[in-house]
């Protein structure tokens, strides 16, 4: 399970250090392996290999003639990389992928659970600043009754 936040740094080819309380989690999971892909919130988004696995599964099942269903495939699919842990615990970010989430060197890992988000550290602070996005429709019917 992957939680917290972490403010961290690209360096000069992209390669991202994941913070060490991660590594025997992820070598545990996935001896290394990770999938990096973009999501809508241009943000990327890291799965170990088998949790991504299923996903791809199930969205690629979808029918393509829907143009929503084809876009969500073109995104997560399309975008998708493998990338291996090195023994340091570095991933090196793909180059296409960074220009889509606009990372430069600067950077926000954000644990979400089976997967994390890597964020631009300037879209994250302006997302956490906007008040958890929302909007004007409120909260989820989901969250209705949820309480922390």
């Amino acid at each position: 399970m992957f939680r917290g936040v972490a403010q961290l740094n690209l360096d000069s080819k992209g390669r991202l250090a994941v913070p060490s309380r991660f590594h025997d989690a992820i070598a545990a999971r996935c001896g290394g392996q990770l999938i990096v892909t973009a999501d809508s919130d241009r943000c990327l988004l890291i799965y170990p290999l088998p949790d991504w696995e299923p996903i791809e599964q199930k969205l690629m099942s979808l029918s393509s003639f829907n143009a929503q269903i084809r876009e969500l495939q073109r995104r997560l699919v399309g975008y998708a990389e493998n990338v291996v842990m090195d023994a340091t615990g570095r991933i090196l970010v793909p180059a296409a992928l960074r220009r889509f989430a606009q990372l430069e060197k600067s950077v926000v890992l954000v644990g979400q659970g089976a997967k994390f988000e890597l964020w631009n550290k300037d879209s994250w602070e302006s997302r956490m600043e906007q008040g958890g996005g929302f909007g004007p429709g409120g909260l989820p019917p989901e969250l209705e009754g949820f309480s922390l």
